[in-house]
């Protein structure tokens, strides 16, 4: 059997092996294949298989229709076993035009299966994309299998009885294709029909229009008897731990999490934000939140976000803001106001391509130094990084935890990849969580004694006095406080006094996390891949392939960017060989040499993607070698 139609890596395996399918959806911008791939995964979700996303959408608005630069695609890679990237090369692509074609055939692995919309390959559509002439026609895609058929007519057929324009007609068919990836794949149709009918309540004629051209894609793959490159293949439910699942985005995971981290603390929660890819999913999950005690509000700019949720924290509540690296970087003034005030706040950075405006919907790890050096004066703060949508809800909870135990801010590092991406996520049961419930300052003054807002406990935490409580009117602000009184102070020796117990207060919360772990492999190993963030799942791939084929490697991933865990210099020392690989040109290979001396080697990227898994596993066998 050929390798796309049983979407195995050898054409024997029996049927108990575990396997995977990458499949890509890809078409114009308007075509709705971020709305297919999600409901698609959700499907697959219900199905029990466990899977990894990958939205790719381009950055305008509206690119003109048909053009290169207007793709938008959605990859998933779901299967009966473990599944921690979204794939490295897809198995089925599925193309709504020629120039959804042109930007992804490439990433096809050969003898993968290719379906295409026929009716978009028309002169006009083909001369957008660049083609001279078909592809469908010139041989060019010989190295893989293709199925072409007429999908926009196809759709236009099956609505045809609800009346609707040619122009309306044909937004159906991303559930018509949708439709055939189901039956493909022996997906459930009823949580797609039950979800069109919630979406288009108000409409019901479009969603029993959507309906039915779902059906009828489900039923073309049923019926055609196109021959062997289209055939129903069903894929074995993983096997997952009892409990309650669902799937989650990164942005979903952050705000779920930093909703517990303000409950953790017994807090009410603000959250200050302005309108930024990929960060502003954020700021509309948590505007739902409100029977939480979460309050939102849309500023009108970036820095007008973070000084609102300043102003929350010196109130009593836990602010919070969130952007992407442009943002963060209109935002560093307020913070380093923060870091003056000693104030509990979160600060969410889902990076992106860089610098300036750069690639806005493409990925990137290129925040590092901004997070752990990127302001004005000797202003530290903790930083963590989420290595995948999941893993988003413990460390808003851990940033929730540092900035009140601490009185410090915090910056929580995700990026595109993970804010967009989804993942199954078995819901944890909150009441296991330690708590870390506030106390405010309230005691009265003793006779003779004046409010010093920077009195502080073992950790070098301040008091948190909330305005209003009765004789404790006191002072904040971004000028150099005294160490005893908290009045303005220049004294030389006083603000370096300051600058000494601010530096050491962050220092400290090493003293409050776990010592760093290794994911795969032992100390002392030949090689160790030291990975931060979203490169976790191809680093773990990557690795585990390296082990089998018995190389010593092992894993070690970072969460506490700053401080690092107090026993990381020890274990880096450990290994015969470091490398690190990340979505910049080194940045946390600089900080680790810098702190360790540690001969880190960098494997790096920056094209907007992920990295693949047989990149990591190259330059494993490279070091190696």
């Amino acid at each position: 059997m050929a390798t796309a139609t049983k979407f195995v890596t050898t054409e024997d395996q029996p049927h108990d092996v575990p396997e995977a399918v990458v499949v890509r959806f890809a078409g114009d911008s308007g075509d709705g294949m971020q709305l297919t791939g999600s409901q698609f995964t959700l499907s697959t979700a219900l199905a029990g298989n466990d899977l990894a996303t990958f939205p790719d959408f381009p950055a305008e608005i509206r690119a003109p229709q048909g053009t290169t630069f207007g793709v938008s695609a959605f990859q998933i890679n779901f299967g009966s076993a473990t599944i921690d990237t979204a794939g490295d090369e897809p198995d089925v692509l599925i193309a709504m035009n020629p120039a959804a074609l042109k930007t992804n055939v490439e990433a096809l692995k050969p003898g993968g299966l290719i379906i295409v919309d026929e009716g978009e390959f028309g002169a006009r559509n083909l001369a957008k994309a660049g083609y001279e002439q078909s592809p469908l026609e010139d041989g060019s895609l010989a190295k893989w299998q293709v199925v072409q058929f007429n999908i926009s007519q196809l759709t236009l057929d099956a609505v045809k009885p609800f009346g609707l324009g040619n122009k309306e007609a044909l937004r159906c068919k991303n559930m018509w294709t949708l439709g055939l990836a189901l039956w493909m794949f022996d997906r459930p149709r009823k949580p797609v029909e039950d979800w069109l009918k919630a979406k288009f309540a108000k409409a019901p004629q479009l969603a029993e229009a959507n309906i039915v051209a779902l059906n009828a894609g489900h039923a073309f793959g049923e019926t055609a008897e196109i021959g062997s490159p289209l055939k129903q293949h069903h894929v074995d439910p993983a096997p997952a731990e009892p409990g309650l699942y669902r799937t989650v985005t990164g942005a979903e995971a952050i705000s779920l999490g930093l909703v517990a981290g303000a409950h953790l603390a017994n807090l009410p929660m603000f959250f200050g934000g302005y309108p930024i890819t990929p960060a502003s999913a954020i700021l509309h999950h948590l505007a739902r939140y409100k029977e939480f005690g979460v309050v939102t509000f849309q500023a009108e700019d970036e820095i007008a976000a973070i000084g609102a949720a300043i102003g929350a924290s010196f109130a009593g509540s836990l602010g919070v803001t969130s952007s992407s690296g442009p943002g963060i970087a209109l935002k560093t003034e307020a913070m380093g106001l923060a870091i003056m005030t000693e104030l509990p706040l979160v600060i969410v950075n889902s990076q992106r391509g860089g610098p300036s405006t750069g690639l806005p919907t493409k990925t990137e790890q290129s925040d590092l130094y901004q997070a752990v050096y990127g302001r004005n004066g000797d202003a530290p703060m903790p930083v963590i990084a989420a290595r995948s949508p999941a893993d988003a809800f413990e460390c808003a909870i851990e940033a929730c935890r540092i900035a009140v135990q601490y009185m410090t801010p915090v910056m929580l590092l995700t990026d595109g990849y993970i804010a967009n991406a989804a993942e199954p996520w078995k819901v944890p049961d909150t009441t296991k969580f330690e708590r870390f419930d506030v106390a405010f300052h309230d005691a009265p003054l003793g006779e003779g004694e004046a409010v010093n807002p920077y009195a502080r406990d073992d950790r070098l935490k301040r008091v948190w006095i909330k305005p209003g409580t009765p004789g404790l009117m006191h002072r904040i602000g971004g000028i150099e406080k005294n160490v005893g009184t908290g009045h303005i102070d220049y004294d030389p020796a006083n603000h370096q006094a300051m600058t000494d117990i601010r530096a050491n207060k962050v220092l400290g919360v090493a003293n409050s996390i776990p010592p760093q772990g290794l994911e795969q492999g032992e100390a002392g190993a030949a090689l160790a891949v030291v990975g931060w963030g979203s490169t976790y799942g191809p680093i773990a791939q990557a690795v585990r392939r390296a082990r089998a084929r018995g190389l010593d490697v092992a894993h070690v991933h970072i969460r506490h960017i700053w401080p690092l865990p107090t026993n990381l210099g020890e274990l880096l020392g450990s290994f015969g060989k470091v490398i690190v690989p990340e979505m910049n040109n080194g940045q946390l290979k600089t900080l680790l040499r810098d702190q360790y001396l540690v001969d880190a080697r960098p494997l790096t990227k920056v094209s907007g993607q992920p990295f693949k898994i047989r990149e990591i596993e190259t330059a494993i066998d490279e070091a190696l070698s």
